[in-house]
C-alpha cells in the first residue's frame, strides 16, 4: 500500500501543474482544474484552501470533465465561475466604457462603486490591466477627444469645452504636450508648424529624419523615399514641411552615425509625442542597454502593468522614433522575435550589430 501511495505521490509531482497549485498560480486559472478524493470538491489552480496531498489530487482538463467524474465546485475558489482575471478584466472594460462615453469623466468612488470593490483595490486592479491609472485612462481620452474636436470645430475654445475640459486656461497650459504644437495650428492640420526634414541612406536602406521646434520628431526607416514623405505629410497634412539645409544635413548625419552605431548615443533632444502609457513604455525602452534585449512581458513588469503585454507591444508599434527609442530591442518570452515597425529584417541587423560590438 506504501510503495502505492509513493507511487501516486510521484505522478502527481512530476506533473508540471502540479507547481501551479502548489504555488496558487492565478495565470495557471482556466487551463485546468485539479480535484481532491478526500473534500469530493474540485478547484482552480489559485485556490487559497490548505494544499492537498499530491496522492489525492488529480487533473482535469475542463470543469465539465471534473464534474462528470462525480466532484462538486469548492465554495472557496468558485471554479465554475470565470476566473477572477476574467472578472477583472470584464469589470476593468466596463470602467473604461464608462470614462469614453461620460462627458464628464466619473470619479475613482463612481468607477469603484459600480465595479463593486474599494476605490484603493479598483486603482490597483484597474492599473494592472490598463497599464494606466483611471485618471490616467481619463486624460488620455480626454486627449483624443480635443484631438477630433479641434478638427471638427470652427473654434478652439467649443473644441476645448466641448472634449471635455472645464477650463481653457487648463487645456491651453498643456496644449504643446498634448497636440504637439498649438491648438490652432493642430486644428489647421500643423499649419505654422515648421517642420524641417531630410531623407538620406544608411545600411538599413532609406532614412527619413524629421525635425520640429522642440527636437527630433521622426526617424523613419524604409526603402521608398517617397513612402516615408509621404508618412511624414499624412501626420501634419498643412505643416509647413521644410527641405533640409545644410545645417540641417549635418542633424541627418548625426541621427545615421547613431543609427550605424547605436552605442554612442544621441545628443539631440527628442519631441516625442505619445498617450501617458505610450510614454511610460517608451521611457522603459530607451533604459534598454544596447547589445541587450528584454521581451514584452519584462517590460509590462517594469512600468508596473504585468497584464498589459498586449498594450505594451501596441505601444512598440506606434513608436516613430527609430532606434532613438529602441522598440528593436524588445522580443518575445521565447526569444523569437517579432514584428518590426520597420521590418523584422532591420529589427535582425540591428540586434546583429549591437551584440558584436
Amino acid at each position: 500500500m506504501n510503495a502505492l501511495m509513493k507511487k501516486s505521490d510521484s505522478a502527481t509531482e512530476n506533473d508540471p501543474r502540479w507547481s501551479a497549485v502548489r504555488t496558487r498560480d492565478a495565470a495557471a486559472d482556466g487551463m485546468f482544474w485539479y480535484s481532491v478524493a478526500t473534500t469530493g470538491v474540485y478547484c482552480r489552480p489559485s485556490c487559497g484552501s490548505r494544499t492537498p496531498l499530491p496522492r489525492n489530487v488529480r487533473f482535469h482538463a475542463s470543469r465539465a470533465d471534473a464534474e462528470r467524474a462525480g466532484f462538486r465546485p469548492c465554495k472557496r475558489c468558485k471554479p465554475e465561475q470565470a476566473a477572477l482575471s476574467e472578472q477583472h478584466a470584464a469589470l476593468v472594460t466596463a470602467a473604461c466604457r464608462a470614462i469614453e462615453t461620460a462627458e464628464t469623466a466619473p470619479s475613482l468612488g463612481d468607477l469603484a462603486q459600480a465595479a463593486g470593490m474599494s476605490p484603493f483595490h479598483f486603482h490597483r486592479v484597474f492599473k494592472a490591466i490598463a497599464g494606466v491609472t483611471p485618471k490616467q485612462y481619463a486624460n488620455a481620452q480626454r486627449h483624443q477627444r480635443v484631438r477630433s474636436e479641434l478638427r471638427k470645430s470652427a473654434r478652439v475654445t467649443d473644441a476645448v469645452y466641448d472634449a471635455g475640459y472645464n477650463s481653457s486656461a487648463r487645456f491651453y497650459e498643456n496644449s504643446a504636450a498634448i497636440l504637439g504644437m498649438r491648438p490652432r495650428s493642430f486644428r489647421a492640420g500643423g499649419a505654422d508648424a515648421r517642420i524641417r526634414f531630410a531623407v538620406g541612406a544608411c545600411s538599413l536602406g532609406e532614412i527619413l529624419v524629421a525635425q520640429s521646434e522642440r527636437g527630433i520628431c521622426a526617424i523613419l526607416l524604409g526603402d521608398d523615399a517617397d513612402a516615408l514623405t509621404r508618412d511624414l505629410q499624412d501626420r501634419f497634412p498643412n505643416a509647413e514641411l521644410i527641405g533640409g539645409d545644410a545645417k540641417f544635413e549635418r542633424v541627418v548625419a548625426q541621427v545615421i552615425g547613431f543609427v550605424e552605431a547605436p552605442r554612442n548615443g544621441l545628443d539631440l533632444p527628442l519631441d516625442v509625442r505619445g498617450t501617458a502609457f505610450q510614454q511610460r513604455v517608451w521611457q522603459a525602452l530607451r533604459k534598454i542597454p544596447a547589445g541587450k534585449t528584454v521581451s514584452y512581458a519584462e517590460i509590462a513588469e517594469r512600468i508596473g502593468a504585468p497584464h498589459a503585454v498586449r498594450a505594451v507591444a501596441g505601444a512598440c508599434a506606434a513608436n516613430t522614433l527609430a532606434v532613438a527609442i529602441p522598440c528593436h530591442r524588445v522580443i518575445k518570452r521565447d526569444g523569437a522575435l517579432s514584428g518590426y515597425r520597420w521590418g523584422v529584417a532591420r529589427k535582425q541587423a540591428l540586434l546583429a550589430r549591437e551584440s558584436s560590438r
